[in-house]
């Protein structure tokens, strides 16, 4: 997989002649409803290959397990919390023994070396119970991840095949009370004792308790724990230990005190705790030294001199969690669309057509107006998530793991994981209304759905957080001072180019220029290329990113000329730096889209896929239609025209919507919702009333 800034490149994308419609849609003036139209056939079963990808041996795995684990959905409203919690554990043990969560970890330590595979069991793990997801995240992803990714041979041989197999059950303390996305304020402390040759670990007040840590309240013997390394008096940053909690017998150490965070709203299955350190010592080669260690005579010693950059190296290795957070959020939305489709396929309510016959739900252009968006932009970010899972593969297997090219995975995975959990949240609480009364029943899952995907949205990183990392890539190219800038560098290092010189780094610029050159009209493109364009569609995202990026950087030059501080100056243009994060995102987003669809071979499933396309990037346009109105992209002629695509769309789309669901794979025994479902949905809710 490439690893360029924001692939795929303006020449790598599908293209159409210009002034000529491309092949799989009319021009814009003819509408789905015309009689010439004909209707595709989805083959369910063969779309559920292309979204499994080529890891569907664990995908399958993992559905296997959850239909023999089902029981747990009943499970989390039946049972006490601390029965609960027991029950997640026992099945995220037994899940352990099948191989499914090891899948990342080396051959050696019994783990099955590809984290693609890894990735996609845990992606799929979301259409089931999240706590034990949540679990199997903790004790494989953050704390096993952690010890793979920041220790060296001798913390790989000493604990990593007990991690994969459970015996060692552990957690990963970062947060703190006080100090939550700003790690590298962390108050804990290890002081180094030269004559113990050990560290010393030691929470210093109440603000840097270890807060949220997954694991800690009742099941972890050992803790990663990320700590202010200081050694000879003096501070060398943020570095990672691994530290001793309980003893075999699961009684809490000595210089130790665990207090359990106390219910949350969702995931009752995982053991939220706080942990305190008072004087706890732990050997030198506690420290997890894969970017650097001290020598038992005191010497700090790093292969990365600038602290910053080593600070941003660390964090950059643990990724994965942040990729995985992403691509769970989304597979949360398919259950979510799977029950609400579904039963928008058989409920019945009103005669609107036919004396005598009530009409089915998703009949109504409002039920399609509020329902199929959404399936369109899930299936928008399962296909950028694809892309997304593929770079951390390539980087982390080093088929792709230069600096740069690591910059661009954090990026776009930080971005991607903003994106698919907002939709997540958004998703399931419209599909939750879609659904009725039914749909605010426990059996029918939206309760347990809409309190356990609630926290994505800050954990792995808070969005708004994650948005302001895409944008300092964007703004200052992923630079060379790139680690060296917090938000007042990033301010200082733009005010000191020229607008022009920040647009035309860009990559977003060269793609504007080319496609413009394949769309008719000229200077005037925007109004005469084809809706169902992909180039316009895309031409679009893209003018708007730029103008985003032009205009944040003529902001903050103006402010920093003018002599305001530059603290001021960004918390000013905030809300700007945030909307061209997600601008550029968004345009990624289409760009896998288009992308996937274009390599298809021709045939239904092509034309089906770009009918969903199509929907996604013209409802994408139609949400922002106010923005491009005001810079002159959108007249009020065409803008009505996209409102009255995308109500055609939804038309068009219609018939194929439960096939659509049905290959999200979402085993039967998971959906449950008796209520909503009543039974396998046959042939005739397919096609509607």
């Amino acid at each position: 997989m490439a690893t360029d800034q924001v692939p795929p490149i303006a020449d790598e994308l599908p293209t159409v002649e210009p002034g000529a419609p491309p092949a799989h849609i009319e021009d814009d003036a003819v509408h789905a409803d015309d009689a010439g139209y004909r209707q595709p056939q989805v083959d369910a079963e063969a779309l559920r290959r292309l979204l499994d990808g080529p890891h569907r041996e664990a995908r399958d795995l993992v559905r296997a397990n959850l239909v023999e684990h089902a029981q747990i959905l009943l499970d989390q409203e039946q049972l006490t919390t601390a029965e609960f919690r027991e029950r997640v554990k026992d099945v995220v043990l037994t899940m352990a023994r099948t191989g499914q969560t090891g899948m990342g970890f080396p051959e050696e330590y019994g783990g099955g070396g590809d984290i693609g595979a890894s990735v996609a069991a845990f992606e799929t793990l979301a259409l089931g119970d999240l706590s034990v997801l949540v679990k199997v995240g903790v004790q494989f992803g953050l704390f096993g991840g952690a010890i793979l990714q920041l220790g060296t041979r001798h913390h790989h041989d000493a604990h990593l095949a007990d991690i994969v197999s459970g015996r060692t059950l552990g957690c990963f303390a970062m947060t703190e009370t006080g100090h939550g996305s700003n790690v590298q304020a962390l108050g804990t402390v290890a002081t180094y004792d030269v004559e113990a040759q050990e560290f010393v670990i030691t929470t210093p007040d109440d603000a840097s308790r270890k807060d949220y840590i997954g694991n800690a309240a009742a099941h972890a013997r050992l803790a990663v724990v990320f700590a202010q390394l200081e050694v000879a008096g003096e501070r060398h940053g943020v570095h990672a230990l691994v530290v001793p909690l309980r003893d075999e017998d699961g009684r809490v150490l000595d210089g130790v005190r665990i207090e359990d965070c106390g219910p949350k709203m969702g995931l009752g299955g995982v053991d939220n705790g706080r942990i305190w350190f008072d004087g706890v010592r732990v050997p030198r080669t506690a420290l997890l030294n894969q970017f650097a260690e001290v020598t038992p005579e005191g010497r700090y010693l790093s292969p990365i001199d600038n602290p910053n950059k080593r600070f941003f190296t660390m964090l950059g290795t643990l990724v994965q969690g942040r990729v995985c957070v992403g691509g769970a959020a989304i597979n949360a939305a398919k259950v979510a669309l799977a029950i609400a489709v579904r039963y928008g396929a058989r409920r019945r309510q009103f005669e609107a057509t036919s004396p005598g016959e009530e009409q089915v739900l998703l009949d109504y252009g409002m039920h399609q107006r509020r329902l199929l968006p959404l399936l369109a932009r899930t299936y928008a970010l399962h296909f950028a998530q694809e892309v997304v899972a593929e770079q951390l593969h390539d980087v982390f297997s080093g088929a792709g793991g230069d600096e740069h090219a690591r910059r661009v995975l954090e990026s776009r995975a930080a971005g991607t994981k903003a994106l698919g959990t907002w939709h997540a949240t958004r998703t399931i609480q419209e599909c939750r209304e879609a659904c009725g009364g039914a749909g605010y029943l426990s059996e029918n899952r939206f309760a347990a759905l809409k309190a356990d995907t609630d926290v994505f949205t800050t954990f792995e990183g808070d969005n708004h957080v994650l948005l302001q990392l895409v944008a300092k890539g964007l703004l200052t190219d992923y630079s060379g001072e790139f680690e060296d800038m917090d938000q007042l560098g990033m301010a200082r290092f733009v005010a000191g180019l020229a607008v022009e010189t920040v647009v035309e780094r860009t990559a977003v610029h060269k793609l504007v220029q080319s496609v413009r050159d394949l769309l008719p009209g000229g200077d005037t493109w925007d109004q005469e290329a084809g809706l169902l364009d992909p180039n316009y569609q895309l031409a679009m995202l893209r003018f708007r990113e730029e103008h985003m990026i032009a205009g944040v950087a003529r902001r903050l030059k103006r402010g920093i000329d003018r002599g305001m501080d530059p603290g001021a100056v960004f918390s000013r243009v905030q809300d700007h730096v945030m909307a061209a994060a997600r601008a550029h995102t968004e345009r990624l987003v289409l760009e896998a889209f288009v992308q996937k669809t274009a390599d298809l071979p021709d045939g239904d499933l092509k034309v089906a896929l770009n009918l969903l396309c199509d929907l996604h990037a013209l409802s994408v346009i139609e949400a922002d239609r106010a923005w491009f109105m005001e810079h002159g992209r959108l007249s009020s002629a065409r803008s009505k025209a996209i409102t009255r695509e995308v109500g055609a769309l939804c038309r068009k789309v219609r018939p194929l919507v439960v096939d659509l669901v049905d290959a999200f794979g979402v085993p039967p025994e998971v959906l449950r919702s008796p209520d909503l479902l009543g039974g396998p949905t046959g042939s005739g809710d397919r096609a509607g009333g």
